[in-house]
């Protein structure tokens, strides 16, 4: 057996355009979870007060960072607990509304990050060659550990065109570097729970995000 194509199935590979002909100067991760009320705005916003603390950018280098949920609450705002959680990190909680996860969303995401295994595979029962684009948030982290960051492009040639080469190095891994348990690639469902298992919830994104955020960044988190 050898190990699979790296890029294969990604993008139609012109230098210029993603696999939806969009243009490449932009790359879009797109967070989901259930309600898109709890964990993927606390995932989404972590996401971005990381990238705008290591670049010194709060446009994120051309990343895009946004969130929806397969049950998502439509207008909905965060809860309250989850804007609690995002305060104690510094993080940014303001003007989100929630969104239903739409197949528009999915086509235009380079990489879908869910937090568990059910809502990875309703993003990839949807189609849109979501397969190689999409894992659990927990997943994406341990694929993302085990890949050299000097196999990646230099910061010198760009964000997107790193964290393009990020993904396919860890659509290439998958089905190689299994979880250990059947629980490790899930982020629980805090709604309805008090606010010290909200931060617990929060502390769990927040220690998943870190390695990804360095590996997309070149930059490690401030100590």
């Amino acid at each position: 057996m050898t190990a699979p194509d790296a890029g294969r199935g990604i993008w139609d590979g012109e230098e210029t355009r993603t696999f939806t002909g969009l243009p490449r100067d932009t790359f879009r991760i797109l967070h989901v979870s259930t309600g898109n009320v709890c964990r993927s705005p606390i995932t989404e916003r972590l996401t971005r007060h990381a990238l705008a603390d290591r670049l010194g950018d709060p446009l994120g280098g051309g990343l895009i960072v946004e969130s929806a949920g397969t049950w998502g609450h439509e207008g909905a705002p965060m809860e309250a607990n989850a804007e609690a959680v995002l305060a104690d990190f510094g993080a940014d909680a303001s003007g989100f509304t929630g969104r239903e996860l739409l197949d528009e969303h999915v086509i235009m995401a380079d990489l879908v990050l869910t937090a568990t295994r059910d809502h990875r595979a309703q993003v990839i029962s949807m189609g849109h060659s979501a397969g190689l684009r999409t894992f659990t948030l927990k997943e994406f982290t341990r694929l993302v550990r085990a890949i050299d960051p000097a196999t990646l492009p230099p910061l010198e040639e760009g964000m997107v065109v790193r964290a393009r080469a990020l993904v396919r190095a860890a659509a290439a891994l998958r089905g190689w570097l299994l979880a250990p348990t059947a629980d490790a690639d899930e982020v629980h469902d805090p709604y309805g729970a008090p606010l010290p298992f909200f931060r617990s919830v929060g502390d769990e994104i927040h220690q998943a995000l870190d390695p990804v955020v360095t590996a997309l960044t070149g930059v490690p988190a401030r100590a």
